[in-house]
């Protein structure tokens, strides 16, 4: 008898909990919270459902909405061509569909986001994590936990800002450099609005996630959650953006396949 197919021993591990899918997609809704740029930019749409028809006179045996939305709004993929430094690069559609499944290294700073929440991921964190768990996975993503998925449910609580402005966790600009320029992945993954620090306007570049991630090619992935239930290793993410010819990203569905043990 033929030994199973990798497929086939894939699905029935996925029936029988040996591997666990874990959703890492926050609800979109009206009440999704959204970045808010100075006034005197173009804002972004916060997601709103219209219905069509629902069991009536408009329609009586269906259901279905239009909807209005943001490309960048709720949980959604940053594609090279989001940034002026990555604007004559892909857009999301023509993101080749094998970059849409890979493996994920998770570097959790949920103690120093608790402490900061202007906390700045160094070179040295990512290097550190490696010495304990392995190098980052070659065309894999780095997801960073810092646990602000828990404000999500707030607009206020989610952008966290003042006078000065926002204030959540991201990257610093050497790191965010090292990540595009010398680290293997294809990408960053985070739990706030967007791939950068809150206070990444005041940086040389500004907003340097995006400036340097965007102009190599690289893509982002925001608004994640449940992150604490991924190992440090070993998770693979699917990914799975709307191809919008011509966007510049889309909200997204991304699902971790975790191994039980």
């Amino acid at each position: 008898m033929p030994e199973p197919s990798l497929l086939t021993a894939l699905v029935s591990a996925l029936r029988d909990g040996s591997i666990e899918v874990v959703d890492l997609t926050s609800p979109l809704s009206s009440a999704t919270p959204v970045i808010q740029l100075p006034p005197e930019f173009g804002q972004t749409a916060v997601f709103e459902l219209e219905e069509i028809s629902r069991y009536d006179d408009r329609g009586p045996a269906w259901y279905w909405n239009n909807f209005r939305s943001g490309e960048h709004t709720g949980t959604h993929f940053d594609a090279p061509n989001h940034w002026v430094t990555g604007r004559d690069l892909d857009d999301v559609a023509s993101v080749p569909a094998g970059r849409l499944v890979a493996p994920a290294a998770v570097l959790d700073v949920t103690a120093e986001t608790a402490k900061d929440p202007d906390f700045l991921v160094e070179v040295d964190h990512v290097r550190a994590f490696e010495a304990e768990h392995g190098p980052l996975p070659d065309g894999g993503w780095l997801l960073v936990r810092t646990g602000w998925s828990a404000h999500a449910g707030s607009q206020e609580s989610f952008l966290n800002a003042d006078e000065r402005g926002p204030h959540t966790p991201g990257l610093s600009p050497e790191c965010a450099r090292w990540v595009a320029h010398e680290s293997p992945v294809i990408g960053l993954g985070v739990e706030t609005v967007g791939t950068d620090a809150g206070v990444a306007f005041g940086f040389d570049p500004a907003f340097p996630c995006h400036s340097y991630l965007m102009g190599s090619g690289k893509y982002g992935l925001t608004q994640l959650r449940n992150l604490a239930e991924l190992p440090p290793t070993g998770a693979v993410v699917v990914t799975g953006p709307l191809p919008i010819v011509a966007g510049s990203g889309a909200p997204a569905r991304v699902l971790a396949l975790v191994e039980c043990r």
